[in-house]
């Protein structure tokens, strides 16, 4: 079974897996890797510098740029905002650091997440949550600045 594309989605890359939807006014740019039976829903955009394993998804409102991993099982709940940049201005180039979601973790609505860090394996970030530091495998998250509630 192969990826089902929306017409009104704007995909350069070839490298997406079998059962993956990607529905419309997704914007998904060359180079970009995305697995197989994954959900990416309206309104997104996937930087080509990006890797999402299969069975993720993807909800309306997110942006995933250059040097984000995400693995696979993840969820990104809508208009979860991922950074890459730790001192942005405009027109200087950088390098970016290498933000990852590990496995079956789940990214609340609204959530931010500061770049160069690693959300664990099954950790929950909890809605509106702000992530300046990694945050250990099957922890649960919450506030501004992110704190953990529960513990593995």
């Amino acid at each position: 079974m192969s990826a089902t594309i929306h017409p009104l989605a704007d995909v350069g890359t070839t490298e997406i897996g079998d059962g993956t939807r990607i529905w419309q006014y997704a914007v998904i740019l060359p180079g970009a890797r995305i697995g197989a039976d994954c959900n990416i829903c309206a309104h997104t955009f996937i930087e080509g510098a990006v890797t999402v394993g299969d069975r993720v998804t993807i909800k309306s409102g997110v942006f995933l740029w250059d040097g984000l991993i995400v693995e696979d099982d993840v969820f990104l709940g809508p208009n979860a905002t991922f950074t890459n940049d730790r001192f942005p201005r405009s027109q200087v180039r950088v390098e970016f650091p290498t933000t990852t979601i590990k496995r079956g973790a789940s990214i609340g609505a609204g959530a931010v997440i500061l770049p160069g860090i690693t959300i664990g394996e099954g950790a929950m970030i909890g809605a509106g949550t702000v992530v300046t530091q990694s945050v250990p495998a099957g922890e649960t998250w919450v506030g501004n600045p992110a704190r953990p509630v529960r513990s593995a």
